[in-house]
């Protein structure tokens, strides 16, 4: 099967349960270019869509980037407890919606959750982050090629980036208990060991022993 851009697309022919990849990283470590080329390249995958706080920025659509809503209306979810996490990032929340994530996994889709290391802990405290979840950190090949990074894709000021940067120290130390850690000094390659990550968590055998049973009665 061929995606849009012509390259083979991955089918997941071995079954299983469906997993959770929680993807995290410090702003400009190209962490949302791989999860859209892992959604683009493998076919039983899907993007959790974040609620958040924030406006949009040039060129995100609502729904597809983000779910932007109102304080108010996170506050209401909240109350409820509609989010699995949710976390305040440069004074802006964001947050997981349990429907959502649920309507995913029970359509047996693999589910990307791009979300910060604040909401990865509490994913990885959960029941499903327990069962199903992968943790990955993307990682920049140092705090330096970040910044230019930052710099590059002018949507910060000054500031911002200063601030981001020094967020990114913060957040890198965090990368410790994550189960993968992916070095980002360049794309093509940093998306060999995604996909090799996603491919060998597919194939562990408590994930695929039930249909080994099916097939082979053992």
């Amino acid at each position: 099967m061929l995606n849009e851009k012509g390259h083979n697309r991955l089918v997941h022919t071995l079954g299983g349960e469906s997993l959770l990849f929680i993807v995290s990283a410090p702003s400009g470590a190209g962490k949302t270019t791989l999860c859209k080329m892992a959604e683009n390249m493998f076919s039983g995958m899907r993007h959790s869509v974040s609620y958040t706080t924030r406006p949009p920025m040039d060129g995100e659509a609502n729904g597809a980037d983000y779910n932007f809503v109102s304080p108010d209306k996170f506050d209401n979810m909240l109350k409820k407890g509609e989010f699995l996490e949710w976390a305040e990032v440069y004074g802006y929340r964001y947050g997981t919606s349990v429907k959502d994530l649920n309507s995913l996994v029970a359509n047996g889709n693999d589910v990307i959750l791009d979300i910060d290391v604040q909401g990865a802990k509490k994913v990885k405290e959960s029941a499903i982050g327990k069962e199903r979840g992968v943790f990955i950190f993307i990682l920049p090949p140092s705090i330096e090629v970040c910044e230019e990074r930052l710099k590059d894709r002018g949507k910060d000021d000054g500031e911002t980036i200063r601030k981001r940067v020094e967020g990114a120290k913060q957040e890198i130390k965090e990368s410790a208990w994550y189960d993968y850690i992916i070095i980002n000094e360049n794309i093509g390659a940093a998306f060999e060991k995604f996909k090799s990550v996603i491919i060998a968590e597919k194939t562990r055998r408590e994930r695929v022993k039930d249909k080994v049973k099916k097939l082979f009665g053992i």
